[in-house]
């Protein structure tokens, strides 16, 4: 798949993936949604990826994200955002010298301050001295917890709750369109619906059917899309309860199940 032609002042949006941890289907499991055949129903790890004003925004590296960019046609990467760093959302980082070694220098990591202290502890390798004839991830760290710019791109960090994890959903405002991106999201306050609400494009987690002890299920997303208020929602990080097919059908107007190779203009 190619990437999208660059024409003007626009963002577009690639959905890498939009599974849960495990992915869809899940190791061992015959359920209906596992054996389906339809390709809306598999699901690699979430993330996605973003380019507007010029640049290719990456939010998130999971242990897919070698056959995501490779099946989508991605092939610069101009920043990394972390949302923070459980293994199915950054296991995937080390993909990232092949980057280096297309674009000849080091990327920009952004993240919260203890999720790049994380960082530095599971890719211990990556921040030591590269011996000659090796190549490791290349990269500079910038803990973040206010709004900064990327180039002509504004990003604004917003903390939710993940069950007691640190968890930052991102919002990007460039080339005059907006985007909310919270991938794991048990609630959010007050001021971080306020920080969302109106975009463009929402896009929030909603992992099941039931409630469980660290994401929203899709009631209750559909509560927090319903105060966001963005033009166009959509829903993704879903484990095999969710059918591509019966859920969309259930949904109101303005929200879809994302899914792995969505491309959307924003």
């Amino acid at each position: 798949m190619q990437p999208f032609p660059h024409n003007g002042r626009i963002m577009k949006l690639t959905f890498m993936g939009t599974g849960t941890s495990i992915g869809v289907p899940v190791i061992g499991c015959d359920c209906e949604v596992c054996r389906s055949t339809n390709p809306k129903n598999k699901r690699r790890r979430s993330s996605v990826h973003v380019e507007t004003e010029g640049l290719h925004v990456q939010i998130d590296t999971p242990p897919d994200f070698r056959d995501q960019v490779l099946d989508y046609g991605i092939s610069r990467v101009d920043a990394l955002l972390i949302t923070h760093a459980h293994a199915d959302h950054v296991f995937g980082f080390d993909d990232l010298r092949r980057f280096n070694t297309l674009q000849g220098k080091a990327i920009p990591v952004y993240g919260s301050e203890s999720t790049l202290d994380e960082m530095r502890r599971i890719f211990a390798y990556a921040f030591k001295p590269v011996p000659s004839g090796l190549y490791r991830p290349q990269v500079t760290l910038h803990p973040v917890s206010a709004p900064f710019a990327l180039g002509r791109i504004t990003v604004t960090p917003v903390s939710v709750d993940h069950g007691g994890a640190v968890m930052f959903g991102y919002r990007l405002d460039g080339g005059g369109r907006s985007l909310g991106y919270v991938p794991d999201c048990l609630s959010m306050t007050q001021a971080a619906v306020a920080a969302f609400a109106g975009v463009d494009v929402m896009v929030l987690d909603a992992l099941r059917h039931k409630p469980h002890a660290s994401h929203s299920h899709l009631e209750t997303s559909l509560a927090m899309l319903k105060k966001i208020g963005a033009t166009r929602s959509y829903l993704t990080h879903m484990c095999h309860d969710i059918d591509h097919e019966t859920v969309q059908k259930q949904l109101p107007p303005g929200v879809e199940l994302a899914w792995d190779g969505l491309r959307v203009k924003v």
